[in-house]
């Protein structure tokens, strides 16, 4: 008995349909999601921090897409295990949190080398962390080869929070209505107001006004 050329084509189709569709479900499915919005509490301990930091290198911070802890062999980016050790040394004059800050605010401004430039600025979009994150993140890289040492209350080159040693106190020179700031502008005359006649030079006796039209 033959069969139909039909039928063997549309077996062969479910037959093939069949197989992809067992193969699909044996791959790994994952679900990706947007990463958590990261609530930063005002009395975090630098124990806290550390922890934050790595959830947001993780999540928001996407470090890991191209950082590695652990690795060796060829890397997109510098392997960040003992990175607080070598920040350290790395630039004369730079503590390991001046340089871990410009890593991630200036990332051009060092090049490890061996590397190529490619690292965005951190607190630019796309990845966008404000100040008190990557602080968060510095307190984590510190654990990679040191002790963390940063608090939400840590300046450096970058950044100074509101109150700590160097910030510009409320009243400072230059701040509005502070002595020495420059005053305010003059308000505007009123509509149809006469013009105001400019203050005598010093030393000189103003000339008399003229007569008014019909006082002669």
């Amino acid at each position: 008995m033959r069969v139909p050329i039909i039928v063997r084509v549309g077996a062969l189709v479910l037959a093939t349909t069949g197989f992809y569709a067992y193969v699909g479900q044996m791959v790994p499915q994952k679900e990706v999601q947007p990463p958590a919005e990261i609530v930063l509490r005002s009395d975090l301990t630098t124990t806290d921090m550390v922890k934050v930091g790595r959830e947001i290198m993780e999540g928001k911070g996407l470090c890991f897409t191209c950082h590695t802890i652990g690795k060796s062999g060829a890397l997109r980016f510098p392997d960040l295990a003992g990175v607080d050790a070598r920040a350290k040394a790395r630039e004369p004059g730079l503590s390991d949190v001046q340089y871990l800050a410009q890593a991630m605010y200036e990332p051009n401004a060092f090049i490890v080398p061996g590397f190529n430039p490619g690292m965005p600025v951190i607190n630019k979009p796309p990845i966008g962390l404000n100040d008190q994150e990557i602080l968060c993140v510095i307190a984590y890289l510190q654990t990679l080869g040191g002790a963390p040492t940063v608090t939400l209350q840590t300046s450096h080159h970058y950044y100074t929070p509101p109150g700590a040693p160097g910030a510009a106190p409320p009243g400072a020179p230059g701040a509005p209505g502070a002595p020495g700031a420059a005053p305010a502008p003059a308000a505007a005359s009123a509509p149809g107001a006469a013009p105001s006649a400019p203050p005598a030079a010093p030393g000189r006796t103003p000339a008399p006004a003229a007569p008014a039209k019909g006082t002669r």
